[in-house]
């Protein structure tokens, strides 16, 4: 089935047999992969959420002993602060669909003697993460590239504790305004991310505000009422 932006969020969440991005992750799949490439990419002063960072993990209300899930990891941009913000006893799943990213940050927390990460290889419609395993989902600048997002948000769902939240950090994306770059890569607006998440099971509680290129929604995991 075949979902325009103007559906509703009850159709759309009973939706996800299309991908509604379709090649968008084509570039991360190349048998030729440089990793070095994406590090120089990301992690780059300039890039806002790298220039931000430290503040955006800050505002995560991340506590110690907590189980946050990098979902679309990348290059490990976020992992040593997250690290540090759950503590020892906190574990942070370092999840990405590349297989090669993954296997540079095993190298790379080695490096840096962090202990409390776990890696993880999701798929294009699962986060592939066990039930109630979670306390915070952290997505930065990925939710985008969901080719299935109602699959992958009801996998995010089950993995999310009672009570469990996420936070999303994602490009803004206002025709007239932001980049060409923007409005061809990047499918959807804050608005429509917010519908397609509520629509998941999820509750929007927050919207920090101090980034320029990006904007922050923080969501609560909502409990299915019986019937």
């Amino acid at each position: 089935m075949s979902l325009g932006l103007g559906a509703g969020p009850a159709a759309w969440a009973q939706s996800g047999t299309e991908s509604v991005a379709p090649g968008i992750n084509a570039e991360y799949k190349k048998p030729d992969l440089n990793v070095n490439q994406w590090v120089e990419r990301f992690e780059r002063e300039g890039r806002e959420v790298y220039d931000q960072r430290a503040r955006i993990v800050e505002t995560a209300r991340i506590r110690p002993g907590m189980v946050v899930a990098d979902i679309g990891t990348g290059t490990g941009m976020f992992l040593p602060a997250l690290s540090a913000a759950t503590g020892a006893e906190g574990k942070v799943y370092a999840v990405d669909i590349v297989p090669d990213f993954l296997e540079h940050i095993t190298a790379r927390m080695k490096g840096e003697g962090i202990t409390n990460v776990r890696t993880v290889v999701c798929t294009e419609r699962s986060v592939e993460l066990p039930a109630a395993s979670i306390d915070l989902a952290f997505i930065c600048d990925v939710y985008h590239h969901f080719e299935y997002p109602a699959d992958s948000l009801r996998s995010l769902h089950r993995a999310l504790k009672a009570g469990g939240e996420v936070m999303l950090v994602e490009f803004k994306r206002v025709p007239g305004e932001s980049s060409d770059w923007i409005l061809r890569h990047v499918r959807a607006g804050e608005e429509t991310v917010r519908a397609e998440i509520e629509a998941a099971g999820f509750k929007q509680i927050e919207r920090p505000d101090f980034l320029k290129d990006n904007y922050i929604l923080r969501f609560r995991k909502v409990e299915p009422t019986a019937p």
